[in-house]
């Protein structure tokens, strides 16, 4: 047996526990509104690109394919809590950040 093997996907460390499948829903659709326009090349859209470019300090016409992604592997852990805190509902009303309008 595999050393990494013995975590569970809710008992590995370092890794938040699982999401139902409403919490998934909110992260998607978050993910999909702020790829409006480049579902499926997210590196053009300029919502991210402008993120990234507060995030870090890197000028948004600078990104592209590769600092895209060197970006999202470096900065996994606080994307995945980033993503769960959309999903999350907020302490003051019972419906999830994501989903409610303004």
């Amino acid at each position: 047996m595999r050393q990494w093997a013995r975590y569970t996907v809710d008992s590995a460390p370092g890794y938040p526990a699982p999401y139902s499948l409403k919490h998934i829903g909110y992260i998607l659709r978050f993910l999909w509104n702020a790829t409006r326009g480049h579902h499926l090349a997210p590196w053009r859209s300029p919502y991210l690109r402008w993120r990234i470019e507060t995030y870090t300090g890197v000028k948004m016409q600078s990104i592209g394919f590769l600092e895209f992604w060197e970006f999202v592997w470096r900065e996994k852990k606080e994307l995945v809590r980033f993503l769960q805190w959309t999903g999350s509902p907020c302490p003051l009303r019972s419906t999830p950040a994501i989903g409610r309008r303004l």
